[in-house]
């Protein structure tokens, strides 16, 4: 998604298009590894030195909101943000290099299926993160 749409989505959820949403939503979108909102700060406050932490935490909450990003928890450390994308996606966690990979497949949908038909629970969302060794580690 590109700037424009994001100043779409913005408008037509009654928000405003303002500097920091801008500047936080440019760095997820052009960051090739999940973050964590410190990591979003220092990334925007280093282009922009004038916005604050707390607009880059509020505008994480709001992107969310809007299922413009996607938060993950992806070990104990803080959450992680990336681009938000569909359930059928999950993550491969490396517990060695730290290292993360979206993989796709219908896991997740019988993840979904099992729980609907067997705990009558419709899962609006899905996050599957699974941890061990990826090849380099190994």
């Amino acid at each position: 998604m590109e700037t424009q749409e994001l100043d779409g989505a913005l408008r037509r959820a009654g928000h405003r298009v303002t500097t920091p949403r801008r500047a936080v939503w440019e760095v997820i979108r052009d960051a090739d590894a999940h973050l964590t909102a410190e990591e979003i700060a220092g990334l925007v406050q280093s282009e922009d030195p004038g916005i604050n932490v707390s607009s880059v935490y509020r505008t994480l909450a709001l992107l969310n909101e809007l299922g413009l990003i996607r938060e993950s928890s992806l070990g104990p450390s803080a959450s992680h943000w990336e681009m938000a994308h569909p359930d059928q996606q999950f993550h491969l966690r490396c517990t060695s290099c730290g290292g993360v990979e979206h993989h796709g497949g219908d896991i997740v949908e019988q993840v979904r299926e099992h729980l609907r038909g067997e705990h009558r629970f419709d899962a609006t969302a899905i996050d599957l993160v699974v941890s061990g060794t990826c090849a380099r580690c190994s």
